[in-house]
């Protein structure tokens, strides 16, 4: 069986997570795969993705991978990256489409006339670079990461929550948007651990050593 399996929709950045992922943990039996059934039989799913938001829910239904995806949301240690976490939530203002629902909330895009610093300087969008990570609650996947740690972005839309309880993170760009959450089996970010040095390594490696409770075996408790 697949220890890893990284859903491959034709939109993520594939080759680093993969990378990154190996060098974590090297004795994993990682795949890149677009096969649904080899993400149904996976023990851990990463779904990362760039790029616009329809054209990522247009793959992943193109490739029949929509239910296998929402099969490891619900039922295994699953980990969204960027347009990953975003497709988790019920919609998107990016093309206005309907998320997987997974997550409450929406998605909306960095808003032009709140782009300024303190000092009155014009922010681009997308946001991209280096920014720090202000943890919210106790994970697992934040084992030996420091707070404010400083992790890699790259996006023009963030995420907003329904209630705060999802919310694992935040960071400033400039307005406190969400930038992690935390779901059950669910952990996925905004910003882009196998770009993120030291601090993105440790997430990878703790999302391969973290044991969640599925929803399906919370229900039966």
């Amino acid at each position: 069986m697949t220890d890893i399996a990284i859903v491959d929709y034709g939109m993520g950045n594939l080759r680093s997570v993969s990378k990154a992922l190996e060098h974590v943990a090297p004795d994993a039996s990682i795949v890149v795969t677009a096969d649904p059934e080899v993400v149904r039989k996976a023990g851990r799913v990463v779904v990362p993705g760039q790029g616009a938001m329809p054209d990522c829910l247009r793959e992943l239904d193109a490739h029949g991978l929509r239910g296998a995806v929402l099969d490891a949301a619900i039922n295994k240690p699953f980990l969204g990256i960027c347009i990953g976490l975003q497709m988790l939530f019920e919609s998107s203002e990016e093309g206005n489409v309907k998320g997987l629902g997974v997550v409450s909330g929406k998605v909306l895009r960095f808003p032009p006339a709140a782009m300024v610093s303190t000092s009155g300087q014009k922010l681009k969008v997308p946001h991209m670079g280096w920014n720090q990570v202000h943890q919210i609650i106790d994970h697992p996947l934040w084992k030996d990461i420091p707070n404010d740690a400083r992790f890699y972005f790259v996006h023009s839309y963030y995420v907003e929550t329904t209630s705060p309880e999802p919310a694992a993170a935040y960071s400033l760009y400039p307005f406190v948007f969400t930038c992690a959450v935390a779901k059950d089996n669910i952990f996925a970010v905004q910003f882009h651990p196998e770009k993120s040095h030291e601090a993105g390594l440790t997430l990878l490696r703790n999302f391969v050593q973290w044991e969640p409770i599925s929803h399906t075996d919370r229900a039966r408790m």
